[in-house]
C-alpha cells in the first residue's frame, strides 16, 4: 500500500471511530431532563388512543381505565418576587450606602453579587436599575427594570415602583411615549 492509501485508510478509520462516537454506544443521545432512563415516547394520534391497551394494574373494577389526575405543573410567572437572604440584603444596604456617596459602580459591583444570589428578585434588578441610572448607563438600566418587572409576579407595589422607575428612564432616553405608557401602566395598578 502507497503512503497516500495507507493516510486515507487512516482518516477513513479516524472518521468512523468519531461517527461512532456521536452516536454513542445505545444509538440514541437523549438525556431525560428528570434524570431517567426512560426514552420518550411519540405523540399519540386519536386513532392511537382509542386501540391503547390499558395494564391491570391501571384498570378499574368494571374494566375501565384508572382516571388519574393530570400533575400539576408550576405556572410559568411568580406570584410574588423572591424574599432576600441576609447576604443577599447585606449586599444591597452597602449598595444603598455606595449609592449615597455617589459610588455608582461599587454599588454595581455589590448588587451584581446580590443578583447572583438572589437571581429571582425583583427589587434587586430594580437596585441595578436604579444604579445604572447613577451611573448615566440607562440602556442597562431599562433591560434590568424590564427584568424585575417580569420578576415582580402579583405584588402591586413591586409592579407600581418598576413601572414609574421605567417611566422615569424612558423620559431621561428621550423616549415620552413610551414614558407615557409605562405610567398609564402603574396608574392602572
Amino acid at each position: 500500500m502507497s503512503r497516500q492509501g495507507f493516510l486515507h485508510a487512516g482518516m477513513l478509520v479516524a472518521l468512523l471511530s468519531i461517527a461512532g462516537c456521536a452516536s454513542g454506544p445505545s444509538g440514541s443521545i437523549y438525556v431525560p431532563a428528570d434524570g431517567s432512563s426512560r426514552t420518550p415516547e411519540p405523540p399519540k394520534t386519536a386513532d392511537e388512543k382509542q386501540n391503547q391497551v390499558w395494564r391491570k394494574s391501571e384498570q378499574t373494577d368494571s374494566g375501565e381505565p384508572e382516571q388519574r389526575p393530570e400533575p400539576r405543573s408550576k405556572p410559568s410567572y411568580q406570584d410574588t418576587g423572591e424574599q432576600l437572604s441576609p447576604a443577599a440584603l447585606s449586599l444591597v444596604r452597602e449598595a444603598d450606602k455606595l449609592l449615597k456617596s455617589g459610588d455608582a459602580g461599587g454599588a454595581i459591583v455589590r448588587l451584581e453579587r446580590a443578583q447572583r444570589i438572589a437571581p429571582r428578585s425583583a427589587e434587586i434588578y430594580f437596585k441595578l436599575s436604579q444604579a445604572y441610572v447613577a451611573g448615566n448607563k440607562l440602556g442597562p438600566a431599562e433591560q434590568f427594570t424590564l427584568k424585575g418587572l417580569s420578576l415582580a409576579g402579583s405584588d402591586t407595589r413591586l409592579q407600581r415602583a418598576g413601572w414609574l422607575l421605567l417611566a422615569d428612564i424612558r423620559r431621561a432616553r428621550g423616549n415620552v411615549a413610551g414614558a407615557s405608557q409605562a405610567e398609564e401602566r402603574a396608574a392602572a395598578l
